[in-house]
């Protein structure tokens, strides 16, 4: 009974993403994923495997017909169904990690590939000023008073109705250091 537990846990653990690492401290930082693009990720997937299970039918039964319409393309399933499971999991993975969190540091931005070698952190000491796009899809953080460089982060991964949260922190942090200065 314990070993068939334990096998449980490896197969999960390998199909199944891994969620984000516990944090010391969650309560000191703003985390916010990229729920906005996971519904494209799952609605592709569906539509894969909808489109596997329909060469499936047509490969395999035969209604009266002298022969099923794809017979013999059965296999075309099974790159398919990889392909949906990949799916599923990219839509997994943009629920469930960090795309940007604000900390007591600063603003941390995780790129879509390889985030732990590819990640920019920035320092609240180094930002002049933020300012969001009317539209608010853009974060730009400016590093001099010019407004001569910075940093400009899209913000359409993040749900439109989360985008606003960040704004208000960010413009937060801001005028808290700014009226401590």
């Amino acid at each position: 009974m314990v070993d068939d537990e334990h096998l449980t846990e490896k197969i999960k653990a390998s199909v199944l993403p891994r969620g984000p690492k516990a944090i010391a401290e969650p309560e000191k930082e703003l985390r916010f994923t990229r729920a906005g693009q996971a519904p494209l990720f799952f609605f592709l997937g569906a539509i894969l495997f909808a489109a596997c299970v329909a060469v499936f039918i047509l490969s395999t039964q035969d209604w009266g017909m002298e022969d099923p319409p794809l017979k013999g393309w059965w296999w075309l399933c099974l790159p398919g169904l990889f392909a949906v499971y990949g799916m599923i999991r990219l839509g997994l993975r943009c629920t469930r990690h960090a795309y940007i969190i604000l900390s007591p540091l600063g603003i941390e931005i995780f790129p879509f590939f390889n985030a732990a070698k590819n990640l920019q952190v920035i320092y609240w000491s180094q930002v002049a000023d933020a300012e969001f796009s009317p539209d608010a899809k853009n974060l730009v953080l400016h590093f001099s008073e010019e407004k001569k460089s910075g940093v400009i982060a899209s913000l359409k991964p993040i749900p439109s109705s989360r985008r606003h949260l960040l704004e208000e922190a960010v413009l937060g942090v801001l005028e808290k250091r700014d009226s401590e200065a």
